[in-house]
């Protein structure tokens, strides 16, 4: 069996960065003849999140993917995922906002909460590991929001921060990661797994 690779793809708004993961796991797919799988964290809180997530269902369209909702808890995504499976997770970024504010509705949101985020982000790392222990091919895209002055508002900063330390968790475990910029990859890191290393990785760091 090819062992699993661990990839890790981010950019700006419209970078390309989605559409990029796309077409490598749906060729990469192909070749294999294996079961594709999307993740999506993306909740239609507004028009222009309906708009994108309209778009991003257009381009997955005719390519035979299992699609898994999965907003928050993406532990939940694991049961579903098989062996062999070429997987992609859109997005991170996504997926944090809404664990930050999980529990809003009753006046307890994750971010007004000591160690939740750190309980959240210990878990959606093991669980990261775990799929991509699991699958053949698992992508994970993210939104580079870094870029930006620091804003003047503390939950944006806190935002930030976690961001910051998933992403570089994820660096770190990942054979591969890519910067989109213009719609060109940027690669950043690339390199052949060795051993179990890679995917036991030596504590989350959180």
């Amino acid at each position: 069996m090819v062992r699993s690779q661990l990839t890790f793809i981010s950019g700006g708004v419209r970078s390309g960065k989605s559409s990029f993961a796309e077409a490598l796991l749906v060729k990469e797919a192909e070749e294999a003849h294996s079961r594709l799988v999307y993740i999506a964290s993306g909740i239609a809180t507004d028009e222009e999140m309906e708009s994108r997530i309209r778009k991003h269902q257009s381009d997955r369209a005719g390519q035979n993917w299992l699609t898994i909702e999965q907003p928050t808890r993406l532990e939940e995504a694991l049961s579903t995922i098989q062996e062999g499976d070429f997987v992609l997770w859109d997005c991170l970024t996504t997926w944090l906002a809404n664990e930050l504010y999980d529990g809003w509705e009753t006046g307890t949101p994750c971010i007004g909460q000591a160690g939740c985020m750190e309980r959240k982000a210990d878990e959606v790392i093991g669980t990261i590991q775990a799929i991509a222990k699991r699958a053949t091919r698992f992508i994970i895209v993210s939104n580079e929001v870094l870029d930006e002055p620091a804003s003047i508002y503390d939950e944006t900063r806190i935002y930030c921060e976690w961001i910051g330390r998933l992403h570089r968790e994820i660096v770190r475990l990942s054979s591969m990661a890519i910067e989109m910029d213009h719609g060109i990859a940027v690669y950043w890191k690339r390199e052949e797994a060795s051993g179990d290393e890679w995917i036991n990785g030596h504590g989350n760091g959180f």
